[in-house]
């Protein structure tokens, strides 16, 4: 069976180094970003175009365990 590329059980942080959208097959519109993790490796993730567009580049994204989907962090302290 195929998979989209989510992991459920995956957990990262990281900061957007970088944003793009394509539509491959002329329809359906992929947005990807690319985050840099704490150890500096680049990690390509695909979210919803709803959170693409509040995304810049120096943003910071987080994936929880359990979660399908990544969120953008707020940096202010609370």
């Amino acid at each position: 069976m195929f998979g989209r590329g989510k992991h459920k059980d995956e957990a990262w942080a990281g900061v957007v180094a970088g944003k793009e959208r394509s539509s491959p097959d002329g329809q359906n519109m992929y947005h990807h970003v690319s985050v840099e993790l704490a150890d500096g490796q680049l990690k390509d993730v695909r979210v919803k175009g709803r959170l693409w567009r509040t995304l810049e580049v120096g943003d910071r994204l987080s994936k929880t365990a359990g979660e399908n989907e990544p969120v953008k962090v707020d940096g202010t302290l609370g």
